[in-house]
């Protein structure tokens, strides 16, 4: 499955007063492990004439993406720390105009995981806020970074 991992550092500030990260930090989390991926240079394989372009230039030509769908699975609290946590990235799905991501945050080695998410993102124009369809290099880009269905407890237990 070809997953992205970016590491995040925590900072004392995102302890609540349970004493543990809190759960907006991980809306955070997810957010900057989607921008970091949008970022990546395509390479030559997608983009021969410039391959240094990345998956959010090709999407700022076409409009933006929104938001539609987030959900959060807490597996382990998550306690400041200096070493990062890592946040793993994948896409679970591609529609015709929109896409999502697949996350896990764990530790470096994967042993812990504290949460596993999903993310739901519909292209729209940027003018009229309508949705629009995915381009056909906006796809290629997502099939190559396609995974597996992230592991819920609840896809557990209603299997």
């Amino acid at each position: 499955m070809p997953i992205n991992r970016f590491p995040l550092q925590l900072r004392f500030g995102d302890e609540d007063s349970n004493g543990h990260v809190n759960n907006v930090r991980f809306v955070q989390f997810l957010e900057e492990a989607r921008v970091r991926l949008s970022l990546l240079p395509l390479g030559a394989a997608l983009s021969p004439d410039n391959p240094a372009e990345s998956f959010r230039s090709v999407t700022s030509r076409t409009g933006m993406t929104l938001v539609v769908r987030q959900e959060i699975e807490y597996r382990a609290p998550l306690v400041y720390r200096q070493e990062p946590v890592w946040v793993e990235v994948w896409v679970t799905g591609i529609g015709a105009s929109s896409l999502t991501y697949g996350f896990r945050i764990a530790d470096d080695d994967g042993g812990r995981v504290y949460a596993h998410a999903e993310c739901t993102l519909v292209m729209a124009d940027a003018q009229t806020g309508r949705p629009t369809a995915l381009s056909d290099m906006q796809v290629r880009v997502l099939e190559g970074w396609r995974g597996e269905p992230v592991p819920f407890r609840a896809s557990e237990v209603n299997r």
